[in-house]
């Protein structure tokens, strides 16, 4: 075989990979997977690296079944249904997902899930049958029509031997299916606890493909679970996967803002201004209001106040701040210009040396002789080093006997890398209080705020089909009250609720209620100017699930 037939292979391999991951096992096609994506029976007993479990072959085989329903509108029940595209589904996700697989295929930039957590002792609502009549399908899905109710729960305990099973059949179709409404940069979030996010990963790893995996973030929640008969975890996961990690790297830069840069340059302002001014420093004010002294005793202690006094009292207010992140704490000085700034080392950052240019000496400033170069030379080349002090942006030591730093200001490092874990105790509790929605263990809003801000912008369309309380539309509603418009598309199932009350009956015209309150109280928010642009964009059309035999 030439080098161009090898090239036109592995362009083909390449192709199919992106359309099609799940098919390939350890870098090759696994050809039996390759059928069942069209659809076809595979032979589930071969023996080979794989993630297998009794029910796996229907749920795939599920994918490929054609909807038997329709969306229809509910004008009534939608705000502004004529001029905004936020849309509420009621209706059983895995048929919405594969009606929305014609309109919105790779339209979606970001879907954002909470699913169920199979904690092994609660039920589940989402029972797929693959094979079923038209009034059992009824009965099930509870379409609103009058041949049904609200979903009922089914239990799926840990004494069920297949309980993991259940949850995989129910959660691989939908993350399949999810996956064809990505944009070729879209992604996934998906929220999961300790009792599936192994299996979670395994899917993902098969569904996405493993170079696809952008990350798995720690929730921190602060709060250790109390019923917990071993370790007790305070902590959720974010499984994170691109559709094509190429693709989004290349047309994204997963970024955040540093939370606290601008308290951190505003403290920094206000010491700066005491520059040359008379005063008392900061710690021994400390001392004398600790200790109950008399304050005439400062007027003893009043002088100039100097650039090593500023920097001493921001250093130990920086420390003081419990709720910074390392990365903020580490811009803990000011230089003469009032600029905030950090020092990082200059050294080649490779085990291998660096070439010749790499190696030109620094000159220290007051002794006049030549500083330290590291052992393997510095980062940057010749011409690089001479800009950096010609910009000012080079940190000598009191004297040639320390090696320099590079200097990096606070203001042109505004933003941060996503790190893994997220430090978030907050609860919507009293929120949905206020708002009269009965819901357990909601997202926080601002969690999901956070998050859809990261890996969002202008236009995109963030999609939640396991809404819940509506936290995710709650959210994008927020945003969009004070940054570029985003849209969204959530799907709740309308599935019973343990408490019911006059207003509501099933989850989803709870989640619907908590989307139109959200949008009310965001409008009366708003200064006047405002309000016009957010009503004439903003709202939300509702949408039910109906026979469409």
């Amino acid at each position: 075989m030439d080098d161009k037939s090898a090239n036109t292979d592995e362009q083909l391999k390449q192709q199919l990979y992106r359309i099609a991951p799940e098919a390939f096992r350890d870098g090759k096609i696994d050809w039996e997977k390759l059928r069942a994506t069209f659809g076809e029976k595979i032979n589930s007993n071969n023996e080979r690296y794989a993630l297998n479990w009794a029910g796996k072959g229907a749920a795939i085989a599920s994918i490929h079944e054609p909807a038997v329903k329709t969306l229809v509108p509910t004008v009534a029940d939608s705000i502004n249904f004529g001029s905004c595209n936020n849309m509420f589904i009621e209706g059983e996700n895995l048929e919405v997902l594969k009606l929305l697989r014609k309109s919105h295929a790779e339209k979606v930039k970001m879907i954002y899930i909470d699913p169920p957590y199979n904690t092994g002792k609660g039920s589940f609502i989402y029972k797929d049958r693959f094979h079923e009549s038209k009034k059992e399908y009824l009965q099930r899905t509870a379409s609103g029509n009058n041949e049904s109710g609200p979903a009922q729960q089914h239990v799926n305990g840990s004494e069920n031997g297949h309980y993991h099973s259940n949850w995989l059949n129910m959660i691989y179709p939908r993350l399949y299916l999810g996956r064809d409404l990505l944009k070729s940069d879209g992604v996934m979030l998906i929220h999961i606890d300790e009792n599936e996010v192994n299996n979670l990963e395994l899917v993902c790893n098969e569904i996405f493909g493993e170079d696809n995996k952008l990350g798995t973030i720690i929730w921190d929640k602060g709060n250790p679970k109390g019923d917990a008969k071993s370790i007790a975890c305070q902590h959720e996961y974010i499984v994170v996967y691109a559709k094509s990690k190429n693709d989004f790297v290349s047309k994204n830069k997963l970024k955040r803002p540093k939370k606290n840069a601008k308290r951190i340059l505003n403290k920094a302002a206000a010491l700066y201004n005491k520059l040359g001014k008379t005063g008392v420093p900061a710690d021994l004010k400390t001392v004398v209001k600790k200790y109950g002294m008399p304050e005439t005793l400062l007027h003893d202690y009043k002088r100039k106040v100097t650039l090593e006094d500023i920097n001493k009292d921001f250093y130990q207010w920086m420390q003081s701040q419990k709720t910074f992140s390392g990365g903020e704490k580490a811009y803990n000085k000011i230089d003469g210009q009032g600029n905030v700034y950090r020092t990082v080392s200059m050294a080649w950052p490779n085990k291998q040396k660096a070439p010749d240019e790499y190696f030109t000496p620094l000159v220290h400033p007051i002794t006049k002789k030549k500083c330290p170069i590291p052992a393997r030379g510095w980062r940057y080349p010749e011409n690089t080093m001479k800009k950096l002090l010609d910009d000012n942006l080079v940190i000598f030591g009191p004297d040639h006997k320390k090696q320099p730093e590079r200097k990096y200001l606070l203001t042109e490092n505004m933003y941060e890398n996503v790190p893994s874990i997220l430090l978030f105790g907050g609860s919507d509790d009293k929120y949905l209080g206020e708002l009269g929605i009965p819901f357990e263990n909601p997202k926080p809003y601002e969690l999901a705020k956070e998050l859809i801000s990261y890996f969002t912008s202008t236009d995109d369309i963030i999609m939640d089909f396991f809404a819940g309380s509506g936290t995710t539309a709650h959210a994008v509603l927020d945003l969009n009250a004070s940054s570029p418009a985003r849209l969204f598309i959530c799907v709740q199932l309308p599935e019973a609720i343990k408490k019911k009350t006059a207003e509501f009956d099933h989850i989803a015209s709870l989640s619907l209620a908590r989307i139109r309150k959200s949008y009310q109280r965001i409008l009366e928010g708003l200064p006047d100017k405002e309000k016009e642009e957010f009503k004439a964009q903003q709202g939300v059309k509702v949408f039910k699930l109906h026979d469409g035999w």
